[in-house]
């Protein structure tokens, strides 16, 4: 699918919850997420239904997000069925890494191909402050489980608040070069205020080039994370919403009310 702008729509991003097991302090600055209804959460079968329209029109990498996708009930039964849609090239899943001990393996075997793993901070204290109460030394025993079990390439989100040389920021860089991961440095975004900046050793922000779409946990589709505009799946039908979100997608990010919680940001 080609947008307005010429660039090709081919990344399908899925919000599977708005739930999540931290509270970090950028995505939720006051400490509290606001759930939506759960009549108003898509099912798995919603989900799918989704993806296989969406690979039907073109899109074949997909990334399963939160809120926190792996506190989800039977998220293996999601990520078996999406990994049988024929036409996936890319199958990912973000995830904070607390539970991802548990799921790596599960996950292999499901026909998940890698996951992407937030990691702030090394030190215990800071990623307790910053997590409010995490507990860093799951994470890391998720990402040696994911390793294990061939989730590969394991690429680590780090949020920075200006650059990869801040403390923490090296601190993870020396890590993730002892275990053969990459990294992505994220600078912390304010949708409010329409303030992003381009990924540093990734692929996000980068509007000029911008290949995706988003499907939000109560089944809008978003043509921009840095905009309000939205296009529900049970009103219009995955194809019809889909078709409106690729031709509303705009030129680059502006300002939304969008919570990064609700649509995997």
């Amino acid at each position: 699918m080609l947008d307005t702008y010429e660039r090709s729509i081919n990344y399908l991003r899925i919000s599977v919850t708005d739930k999540c097991n931290l509270r970090c302090r950028y995505c939720t600055p006051d400490g509290e997420i606001k759930l939506l209804p759960r009549s108003e959460i898509l099912s798995y079968e919603e989900i799918i239904r989704v993806v296989r329209v969406a690979v039907d029109m073109g899109i074949n990498k997909i990334r399963l997000t939160g809120g926190e996708p792996l506190i989800k009930r039977n998220i293996i039964h999601l990520v078996a069925a999406i990994a049988q849609i024929q036409g996936i090239v890319d199958f990912g899943l973000s995830t904070n890494g607390i539970l991802l001990r548990h799921f790596a393996r599960p996950l292999t075997e499901a026909g998940l191909h890698r996951v992407n793993v937030s990691l702030d901070s090394l030190s215990p204290e800071r990623y307790a402050y910053i997590t409010r109460g995490g507990d860093v030394s799951q994470v890391l025993a998720g990402i040696d489980a994911a390793l294990e079990a061939g989730l590969t390439p394991v690429k680590i989100n780090c949020v920075i608040k200006e650059s990869p040389e801040e403390k923490d920021a090296r601190e993870v860089a020396r890590y993730a070069a002892e275990k053969g991961l990459q990294v992505r440095y994220i600078r912390e975004m304010i949708t409010g205020k329409g303030q992003f900046w381009p990924v540093i050793g990734g692929h996000g922000g980068k509007c000029v080039s911008c290949n995706r779409l988003r499907l939000s946990s109560n089944g809008m589709i978003r043509p921009c994370l840095f905009s309000d505009l939205a296009f529900s799946v049970r009103e219009l039908g995955a194809r019809r919403a889909i078709e409106l979100a690729v031709c509303a997608k705009p030129a680059s990010g502006a300002v939304s009310q969008n919570k990064f919680y609700e649509v995997g940001g």
